[in-house]
């Protein structure tokens, strides 16, 4: 299967997705204005304006409209019980469901990171392939 969307941006997405949603809550409601006077931890709770968050939806948001679908249809793929030879009925079902809020849509979705890694593994692609030809 080809896919619209760049193996390496799934790829980022999926990594990011696993640092945003393993932040911890919030035990320092006003950390310091110094970072060295909470040692750091601030990144690793899950603040308001998080930068994480900013640049995934922002990514998201400046997908192509192909490139959306995509990554909701390997999502989908990767959620349910799908085979490879089902990507071209889930593409279309994510094809017709498609709006303006893929972002929103996709940080309601706890498992994002997971659900995206099983969807390209369904279709024979993986990140380690990615980061293998990085190196």
């Amino acid at each position: 299967m080809e896919l619209t969307i760049p193996l390496q941006t799934v790829c980022f997405i999926i990594m990011k997705a696993r640092e945003y949603y393993a932040k911890d809550v919030v035990t320092e409601p006003d950390p310091g204005s110094n970072p060295s006077d909470d040692r750091g931890t601030a990144v690793l709770e899950d603040h308001e304006n998080d930068a994480v968050e900013q640049e995934l939806r922002s990514l998201i948001a400046n997908l192509s409209v192909d490139e959306q679908i995509d990554l909701v249809a390997l999502m989908w793929l990767g959620r349910d019980d799908h085979a490879t030879e089902d990507w071209e009925d889930v593409r279309s079902d994510a094809a017709r469901e498609h709006n303006e809020h893929t972002a929103d849509y996709l940080f309601g979705t706890p498992l994002l990171a997971d659900y995206l890694a099983d969807g390209l593994s369904i279709l024979d692609y993986s990140c380690s392939d990615y980061e293998a030809n990085r190196l």
